[in-house]
């Protein structure tokens, strides 16, 4: 078996994934899993699919069909080493301003972290009237990240940019 994985934008409309999971089937594919979402009127996502060897290059070419209604570019997918590393996620929360991403990011990459999913989103403040910016990350910690390391200097980070930063192991 093959594994794809699809990039996939387009002007946000119903239909889109129905269109897509079609045709990934038509082709005897299967969708193993995906983060899709809606972002400011456009339709973006990732897609993992696996594909029988012999029909790989059928599918790629039936998604370029698919162009009008969806750009979509395909990766050849890998399985991935057996991890040594535990899960972690972060959760980042405080008054909206520009660099948090930028700055929580820098600590996690000096500690080699590898972020496995990112999701933000700014919420109105329910008392003050202004912009909060909430962040959930989770990564991989390598198992040779000193923990205590990591969390001292997303403490300090936390304090120089005024948000909250909480760990979940």
């Amino acid at each position: 078996m093959a594994n794809l994985v699809l990039t996939v934008v387009g002007d946000d409309r119903a239909g889109l994934v129905a269109a897509l999971a079609t045709v990934v089937s038509a082709h005897g594919g299967n969708w193993e899993q995906s983060r899709l979402a809606e972002l400011a009127g456009t339709f973006a996502g990732i897609v993992e699919v696996s594909v029988p060897d012999v029909r790989s290059a059928e599918l790629i070419e039936a998604l370029g069909e698919l162009d009008g209604l969806l750009k979509i570019t395909t990766h050849p997918g890998s399985e991935p080493a057996a991890p040594a590393w535990r899960s972690l996620e972060l959760n980042v929360l405080g008054n909206d301003h520009p660099g948090i991403v930028r700055d929580v990011t820098d600590v996690l990459n000096q500690h080699r972290l590898n972020i496995e999913k990112l999701a933000t989103r700014i919420i109105e403040a329910p008392m003050s009237g202004g912009r909060l910016f909430e962040a959930t990350v989770v990564a991989r910690l390598p198992q040779e990240v000193d923990p205590e390391a990591l969390t001292a200097d997303l403490e300090r980070l936390a304090s120089e940019i005024l948000v909250d930063i909480s760990l979940v192991d």
